[in-house]
């Protein structure tokens, strides 16, 4: 019974988490805050999505497969986001108007941002 309970809670944060990784894809401004959503909460909420079924499912070989997803989840999501995030940058796209400090390329004028990077 309170493998169920845990395991529901589980289920509904790790949904809960995905859904609003995939709203901040709608509504974040530009490509780089979006990466960041979707490697963070949207790898976040699949790892309890995956902890969940591991409780519902208890058994040596569901053990093995659910931890070894997990690990590569954990691995492979933020190179990932990184690297999308890197070619975005590399092929200039523009910065949301927000930002101020470009870490790679110095400090952002206005007309730059919204141009994007000649």
């Amino acid at each position: 019974m309170i493998r169920m309970l845990v395991a529901s809670a589980l289920l509904v944060i790790g949904v809960g988490l995905i859904v609003i990784s995939s709203l901040g894809l709608i509504r974040l401004p530009d490509v780089y805050n979006r990466m960041n959503a979707v490697a963070k909460s949207g790898s976040l909420g699949l790892i309890c999505v995956l902890l969940a079924v591991l409780l519902l499912l208890p058994g040596p070989r569901t053990v093995l497969v659910g931890l070894v997803a997990i690990g590569l989840q954990l691995v492979s999501a933020p190179v990932g986001g990184y690297a999308l995030a890197r070619a975005a940058y590399r092929a200039g796209s523009p910065l949301a108007d927000s930002t101020r400090y470009d870490e790679l390329g110095g400090r952002v004028p206005a007309a730059r941002r919204r141009a994007g990077r000649e």
